[in-house]
């Protein structure tokens, strides 16, 4: 059966502009912040539920417009899409988030052989590290609003080939400078790894459903950051090898990806889909009343907002502003650790490239420990949500804050040769949780706060933390052979100490600081119109 319009009673009903919502529309409807509350006036949609960016349209405001929408149990409204569809669609762009991750990391193990090829110094080598997340934070300000316009697929796939041939390309590289270009350009085409896939997987899965989804987004993101300078140290450790055959390696198991997300994936973009056959309605029956009922914004006023929001939001909103800076932190401790660990190791314990990348699997481990709290956590979020509000997202994040510190000096003050290496390895484990349980809490926190702005709140997060994981490693190695290895690190313990009061500020004190801002009182006036 097509999606077809009214007078065929198929897959799609169209309604008069004067019509109240279908409660057929239901599950559409829980992605929507805003609902039809005046029939008499022209609506405005917003998808608050999406980690892009929101999606503000209006329907026409011809009283005769035929509005093409839904039936109820759709097949075609990704809601509805077959579970095995789901699954299918959700391991297939969380594998590409591990793709993203991974590479963030697996440069730094082979940054000893590039040096010597490319005759390159350590800070270029370093900025070619730095600079991935510059272009990944950087990118989602302005791709992000194409998916509003286009669908989440064709995005998908031209970003994921740009990011494939990046890997060629780097790896045929002849001098530094082209290294450092494609590393900024597989980062920015990369980014839409992260910032997409919770978007994709809110198309998709329901609130009620969506827990066990977003871990695996969420893990995949964090494990495969260690899981894959443990593969390329081995690579790196094989003279044979080296840092191309990372490259190569990569260029491979990604170019598998891009001809399985080819042909599995479908687009999850509920407005897109009824834009698409609003257009195939109009032209085929010359009939320009057809219009979706959440209409495709302007894209030029889309890309002004998505650029200039989340800058406002961080700049002006202590909530964010206080979450942004304490996750940037966090973040930047993560890539000095993938510039650091190479060196520790290799200088206080004399491991070779291969043993080096192996102590990396720590990070995985700190990932399965994380999720495992977090599920916790989502617990103790059920209980006490109807007291403490959005608040109640933050009880983990009070224990990572403590965490944080404790891991720094842990792995500060063991990097002794009279102490075992797996000491400083614990460090690293309690690290890794403090950092991905931070992570976790400030996704569902500010997503709870600030609602229809959501989107914003996370993007203006999501550049403050890729800003700091592009500048701690230009300076960690010059930092750790002035400060040495127990104070450079005790260092970073002493500012995550500092800043470890923020979860706690926020969990006492939350709503009388968010009683003051005028975003998160707009968003808490909606909700209770949601309400009534």
């Amino acid at each position: 059966m097509g999606i077809g319009p009214t007078d065929n009673h198929d897959d799609i009903r169209a309604s008069s502009r004067r019509n109240s919502v279908s409660s057929q529309l239901a599950p559409e409807l829980e992605r929507l912040e805003s609902s039809l509350r005046d029939k008499s006036e022209v609506a405005t949609i917003v998808d608050w539920d999406s980690n892009d960016r929101e999606s503000i349209s209006s329907p026409s405001k011809e009283k005769d417009a035929i509005y093409v929408e839904f039936k109820e149990n759709d097949p075609r409204n990704p809601f509805h899409f077959s579970p095995l569809k789901k699954w299918t669609i959700t391991i297939t762009i969380c594998a590409y988030t591990g793709m993203t991750a991974a590479c963030a990391a697996t440069f730094a193990t082979g940054a000893p052989s590039m040096i010597r090829d490319l005759g390159c110094s350590d800070l270029a080598a370093a900025a070619g590290v730095g600079i991935y997340p510059f272009g990944f934070g950087l990118a989602p300000l302005f791709l992000a609003s194409f998916s509003e316009e286009f669908g989440r697929t064709p995005i998908y796939l031209i970003s994921i080939t740009i990011f494939w041939l990046c890997f060629l390309a780097t790896a045929l590289s002849k001098n530094i400078a082209m290294v450092l270009f494609f590393r900024f350009l597989s980062g920015a085409a990369g980014s839409t790894g992260s910032t997409m896939v919770g978007g994709s997987l809110a198309d998709i899965w329901a609130t009620s459903e969506r827990g066990l989804p977003m871990s695996i987004f969420g893990l995949a993101a964090i494990m495969s950051t260690g899981l894959g300078p443990v593969i390329a140290g081995w690579i790196e450790a094989n003279p044979k090898l080296e840092w191309r055959w990372i490259q190569w390696l990569h260029f491979i198991t990604t170019g598998v990806l891009v001809l399985l997300m080819m042909v599995v994936l479908k687009e999850t973009r509920g407005s897109v889909i009824l834009a698409k056959e609003a257009r195939r309605l109009r032209k085929q029956t010359g009939d320009e009343r057809y219009q979706p009922l959440v209409k495709p914004p302007n894209l030029k006023q889309l890309i002004w907002m998505s650029a200039t929001r989340p800058l406002y939001l961080l700049f002006t909103e202590s909530v964010v502003a206080s979450f942004s800076l304490w996750v940037g932190f966090a973040w930047g401790v993560l890539y000095g650790l993938i510039q650091s660990v190479g060196p520790v190791f290799k200088t206080v314990y004399g491991f070779g490239p291969g043993e080096s990348g192996s102590v990396f699997a720590t990070l995985c481990i700190g990932a399965i420990i994380g999720t495992l709290l977090n599920s916790y956590q989502e617990r103790l979020y059920q209980r006490y949500v109807k007291v403490k509000g959005p608040e109640a997202r933050l009880f983990a994040a009070m224990v990572a804050g403590i965490l944080l510190p404790i891991g720094c000096f842990i792995y500060a003050w063991t990097c002794n040769r009279e102490i075992h290496w797996i000491a400083p390895c614990i460090g690293i484990i309690i690290i890794i949780l403090g950092i991905y349980t931070i992570y976790a809490a400030v996704f569902n926190y500010l997503a709870d706060c600030y609602l229809t702005y959501a989107s914003s709140a996370l993007a203006g997060q999501s550049l403050c933390r890729n800003m700091a994981g592009a500048a701690f490693p230009m300076f960690t190695n010059q930092m750790y052979n002035r400060l040495t290895y127990k104070w450079a690190s005790s260092l970073f313990g002493f500012i995550a100490a500092a800043l470890a009061v923020i979860p706690f500020v926020l969990f006492f004190w939350g709503p009388k600081i968010r009683a003051r801002s005028r975003f998160a009182r707009k968003m808490a006036a909606l909700e209770e119109a949601r309400t009534l």
